[in-house]
């Protein structure tokens, strides 16, 4: 499934204005952050690993360096010396959207879930896309994360598509042919 928020909706021209009203005021306090050392990429990993399992710990930084080089970027919620939620994201442009935001990951410590980090971190990404001169933020959800859809719909996204894949196997005859 797709969700969208339109990132007018921030701004306050969109329907969920005082729900992100009074985010915008409770993320002031959080501390958001984009990871840029190896350090703060590394400490992003146990709250990452609650949606990517198959992810391995040994090459979780490797891979963000990796996605880097296509304009990934991560950012996270720190409390104390703790990582609470972290947000996996990209800036990109195309004919359907124009220029967005897209969310590859976004996930809270299960254990500190309800306690407004997710929330706040999404609000700080539709801030961000509005900087960056976006007029979307969008992302991709599996459909048994029911929990998820209703906290992306609360958070004022609409369900605006379904996602689509094909598994293609490469064959080692046709790469070497290559």
């Amino acid at each position: 499934m797709i969700y969208r928020l339109a990132a007018q909706q921030v701004l306050g021209v969109g329907r969920p204005t005082l729900r992100y009203a009074l985010l915008r005021q409770y993320r002031d306090y959080m501390d958001i952050r984009l990871a840029k050392s190896d350090a703060e990429i590394s400490a992003c990993y146990p709250v990452m690993r609650e949606l990517r399992p198959q992810v391995v710990e040994s090459a979780f930084v490797s891979r963000v360096r990796q996605q880097e080089e296509s304009g990934y970027r991560l950012a996270y919620v720190q409390e104390g010396t703790a990582t609470m939620a972290v947000a996996g994201f990209r800036i990109g442009e195309n004919l359907a959207w124009g220029r967005f935001l897209y969310v590859d990951d976004l996930v809270t410590l299960p254990s500190q879930r309800s306690r407004g980090y997710g929330a706040a971190l999404l609000s700080w990404l539709a801030d961000l896309a509005l900087r960056e001169g976006c007029d979307h933020v969008h992302l991709d959800s599996g459909i048994q994360r029911k929990d998820a859809h209703r906290f992306y719909e609360r958070a004022g996204m609409e369900l605006v598509g379904y996602h689509f894949r094909k598994v293609i196997t490469r064959h080692e005859n046709l790469d070497a042919a290559v």
